[in-house]
């Protein structure tokens, strides 16, 4: 799907450097994945969108997550609406749609997104490979408690991550995502047993310190 060059000038050139603001669990790595996954979506789908939003609204979602790590997604929003040189590419229909998927966006949100730009971003916005959930989740509690110890650290993550994608998590599902459902399957193996879902996270953290990759 093609997207209007200068659209994508505009947003690489002024908000991906923003994303340095942002710990590296929500850093520009995973932006880039976000928008990767959300055409992935769209195509395995044969939804039809405009891809413009679609850009758009991964570009956004997470920019203002170190402002408020709890409110982010209305913050983000807030933070794209405001952004006067949208109004180049967009209508003022579709920039309130790319409002309200960005506030949508958060998969423990109590109700579903408004649109299917809603859904797509929030769908695209999970981690799909197990070793992300390993890392993420040790670099956020981390910043949310940096005096914790990594056994600690160990067990929130382990709590998050049941609490999110175990059997009763509140992730959903809103497309055919073969990648996901695969993912799910070897997140949910892994979770089963609580001794050595810490015992694989302690040893992927150790790699990663010892490789110097983890930031």
């Amino acid at each position: 799907m093609q997207i209007n060059r200068e659209l994508q000038a505009y947003i690489e050139n002024n908000i991906f450097p923003e994303y340095e603001k942002n710990e590296k669990g929500h850093g520009i790595d995973h932006i880039k994945y976000v928008i990767e996954r959300s055409f992935q979506l769209v195509k395995e789908n044969s939804s039809d969108v405009n891809p413009n939003m679609v850009y758009t609204i991964a570009s956004y979602h997470d920019i203002g997550h170190h402002i408020d790590s709890k409110t982010h997604e209305i913050i983000s929003a807030d933070i794209m609406s405001k952004d006067k040189n949208l109004s180049r590419f967009f209508t003022k229909n579709e920039l309130v749609t790319i409002k309200e998927a960005i506030e949508d966006h958060r998969a423990s949100a109590k109700d579903d997104p408004r649109s299917i730009y809603g859904r797509i971003v929030s769908s695209a916005d999970r981690n799909n490979k197990v070793e992300d959930c390993l890392r993420r989740t040790y670099t956020y509690g981390k910043k949310l408690n940096p005096d914790a110890t990594d056994e600690e650290l160990f067990l929130r993550a382990y709590d998050v991550l049941v609490n999110k994608f175990g059997e009763d998590g509140y992730a959903k599902f809103y497309f055919k995502d073969t990648q996901y459902e695969n993912f799910l399957r070897e997140l949910r193996e892994l979770l089963k047993d609580k001794e050595k879902y810490i015992d694989t996270q302690r040893k992927y953290i150790e790699k990663l310190k010892k490789d110097n990759k983890l930031k």
